[in-house]
């Protein structure tokens, strides 16, 4: 017998849909957004809950079963790889000169902001910035 059995199971479902609209938005955001800070935020806040809330939806589905421990091992990872990896992203973009400084609100780390004859925006640090690279 298919179908929806308790509630439960319309939990799970309510999870997997939601946890895979949101990765699909995370996947969407890494092909639209214009710079790399954008897209280091489509690509973790969004993907990270998303995958998330996919672990919660099959294991409120496999309850009982011994796969239930995998899945909490996947989401544990999954917290702990995310922010890790973007803070590196975010450090080499920034350090590289990859980052659009005219769209940030802040730069906490100030290096280089404002300098005359420096590069700025998405040029990369070993360009030559005296040619417009």
């Amino acid at each position: 017998m298919n179908g929806v059995h308790s509630v439960a199971d319309v939990i799970a479902m309510a999870c997997l849909l939601l946890g895979a609209l949101l990765c699909l938005t995370a996947g969407l955001g890494l092909l639209r957004f214009p710079d790399v800070l954008s897209r280091m935020h489509a690509g973790t806040k969004p993907q990270a809950v998303g995958v998330l809330l996919i672990m919660v939806g099959s294991a409120l589905r496999l309850a009982g079963s011994s796969v239930v421990w995998m899945l909490l091992l996947v989401a544990v990872f999954q917290l702990i790889t995310a922010p890790v990896s973007a803070h590196m992203i975010g450090r080499i973009a920034y350090r590289r000169r990859h980052v659009r400084r005219d769209r940030m609100l802040v730069d906490e780390l100030g290096s280089g902001a404002g300098r005359p004859g420096g590069p700025q925006g998405d040029e990369p640090a070993d360009g030559d910035a005296r040619r417009g690279r």
